[in-house]
């Protein structure tokens, strides 16, 4: 046991290690975890036989639902809504146009038979949202035309037609499919898929909003049963349960409501945490030698991917709207990085008893690494050369979690009457660069924007907006309840003894208090104490 935590130990710093010099590099920090599973499932120290591929495939699909849930939950509306058609053509008819075309392309250039040839186009007709989300946030490519939008919701939602396709054609291989039960598996793919994930948002979005989660952490564990159930239910009757949870994910990220910044971070490090696992437990599944024997087809295949495949698809469905030109066209296309569910597909589709003539797992792999590789490291140069770069925008903002994670945070005062405040225009207050007055709620509830010349008066409540405290600069806070018998109650807070602290909050049965020099303590006060 010892030795194994030792291992696993090993792993997250080296993950650290490698998670630090990709983003110097410029490489997407997944395709070092895929190098990593290489060396350990290689090397003897973790080794994985092919009797362990069906249990790697599901692990890594289980993983793949939070990738697909937070996928909708971190994709902004508001910014997608301009995009959505585009993007949804992009993820449905693109990603059938590009499966078509690469299994044209193996059939008749590689000699692969029909069957396996689609299959392997499904499996590689997908782009990777880790990827595109790495890429467009660590190098904060802000691009013109919306770009970064649409291809944030792009790659976020075409999994489930890729997924669609594979089974199909899975259905195709083992000889259970007809015209009419194809037609009928599509239907029902989507149609559930697209049902469920409406159901259960509205229903998920009615329980977050009322549920008071009363102990921490309680809310992260809901919607991590949101996201298992939205693939679940549709998944047991024939549904796309990858697609349900998207839906969900989408709905539920676009809500306001309570601890939703907290639910953000959550689910960043969770689903990094599933990136990570999917890449390490596929580079635990890798051979070299199979590798080295499928990278030719590998090759070839990626460059039809690059070349062909992905410019006619793109070309097709974007040109119909004229305010994508040529560059924009290029730029989304080469931009159709391939990753995590693709190798992930193929292990559904070879651990299934299917007997194949080619090892489509491998080539599968191959593609992914040069994919990763090659078009991840190099989005931000293509970008500066087809002169999509827009300094003015930030990409933040084409995610829903901007506003839940900047280092922002807002408060609320009362003025009263005897406050230095009360009568003063803002522009006499005095403030610090740092702090801005966002909005005033006057005494009849109505709001105002602050400006220079507005003036506060008694009974209006002033919200500020401050950067918030860096995590170095946090303040050693505890609390504790005084007795009756304490000194320090019937005593003025001005009168206590400044060495055992600053008191910065009472709580008196309900209401709580942020006192000042005069404030009186009493009995069975909790008092909240910053002892810095």
């Amino acid at each position: 046991m010892y030795s194994l935590l030792i291992l696993f130990a090993v792993i997250i710093f080296a993950c650290i290690f490698l998670n630090n010099a990709s983003s110097r590099l410029g490489i997407p920090v997944l395709f070092a975890f895929i190098l990593l599973g290489i060396v350990f499932g290689n090397s003897g120290l973790m080794s994985i036989t092919d009797d362990d591929a069906s249990f790697v495939g599901d692990l890594c699909s289980v993983a793949l639902v939070f990738i697909m849930f937070y996928g909708g939950f971190g994709t902004s509306w508001t910014k997608a809504r301009a995009v959505s058609l585009e993007a949804g053509l992009l993820s449905t008819l693109g990603v059938v146009l590009t499966a078509g075309i690469v299994g044209l392309f193996c059939h008749y250039l590689l000699g692969w038979n029909w069957v396996e040839a689609f299959l392997l186009g499904s499996v590689l007709s997908s782009t990777d949202a880790a990827s595109v989300f790495f890429i467009l946030r660590s190098k904060k490519l802000g691009l013109k035309n919306n770009t970064a939008s649409l291809l944030e919701m792009e790659s976020g939602s075409n999994d489930p037609m890729s997924n669609i396709l594979t089974v199909l054609m899975l259905s195709i291989m083992q000889g259970k499919a007809t015209a009419g039960s194809s037609a009928l598996l599509l239907a029902g793919q989507l149609g559930l898929g697209v049902i469920f994930g409406i159901c259960f948002a509205v229903v998920a979005v009615f329980a977050v909003k009322r549920i008071k989660f009363v102990t921490s952490g309680f809310n992260s564990l809901f919607f991590i049963a949101v996201a298992m159930l939205s693939y679940a239910l549709p998944s047991i009757i024939g549904g796309n349960g990858y697609l349900s949870a998207y839906i969900v994910g989408l709905v539920l990220g676009n809500q306001r409501f309570e601890d939703k910044k907290e639910m953000v971070h959550f689910f960043d490090g969770f689903t990094s945490l599933a990136q990570v696992l999917i890449f390490f437990s596929l580079g635990l599944l890798a051979r070299p030698l199979s590798l080295g024997r499928s990278i030719v087809p590998a090759l070839l295949i990626f460059f039809i991917l690059v070349v062909i495949a992905r410019p006619v698809s793109v070309a097709l469905l974007l040109s119909p709207f004229r305010r994508y030109k040529l560059r924009e066209q290029a730029l989304v296309s080469f931009s159709g990085v391939r990753g995590a569910s693709s190798i992930v597909f193929a292990i559904v589709a070879t651990v299934g008893g299917q007997v194949m003539e080619n090892d489509l797992f491998s080539v599968v792999f191959c593609v992914v690494l040069l994919s990763i590789a090659l078009q991840g490291s190099l989005i931000p140069f293509i970008s500066r050369k087809l002169g999509m770069i827009d300094n003015s925008i930030d990409v933040m903002q084409t995610f829903s979690d901007f506003s839940e994670t900047v280092d922002l945070q807002f408060s609320e005062i009362l003025v009263r009457p005897d406050d230095l405040w009360c009568g003063k225009k803002v522009k006499d207050l005095g403030l610090p660069k740092d702090v801005l007055l966002c909005s005033i709620v006057h005494a009849d509830g109505t709001r105002s924007i602050p400006v220079g010349n507005s003036v506060l008066n008694a009974g209006e409540v002033v919200i500020m907006c401050s950067r918030e405290c860096d995590a170095s600069r946090k303040l050693h806070i505890h609390s504790t309840q005084l007795s009756n018998d304490n000194k320090w109650v019937g005593s003025r807070i001005m009168d206590l003894p400044y060495s055992r602290g600053q008191i910065l909050m009472i709580q008196r049965g309900e209401e709580t208090i942020i006192p000042n020099g005069n404030t009186v303590l009493h009995g069975d006060d909790i008092i909240y104490i910053n002892q810095d």
